[in-house]
């Protein structure tokens, strides 16, 4: 199977076995969002249990 190209790009493991994401929404019309806001969308998040499972699926990890 090949591992799913768009989601190479978008996501990282861990060496603890998580996945890295980037937030969304940090790309344009940053006027409006506060200081707080912006700083906090700089750092990566991890994906959700829920979403685990996919993911790892989309990079053929299971």
């Amino acid at each position: 199977m090949k591992t799913n190209s768009s989601a190479k790009k978008r996501f990282t493991l861990t060496a603890s076995g998580k996945i890295k994401r980037k937030h969304a929404f940090k790309s344009h019309i940053l006027t409006k969002k506060s200081k707080k806001r912006k700083r906090n969308l700089t750092y990566f998040g991890a994906v959700d249990k829920a979403d685990q499972k996919n993911v790892k699926l989309l990079l053929n990890m299971l």
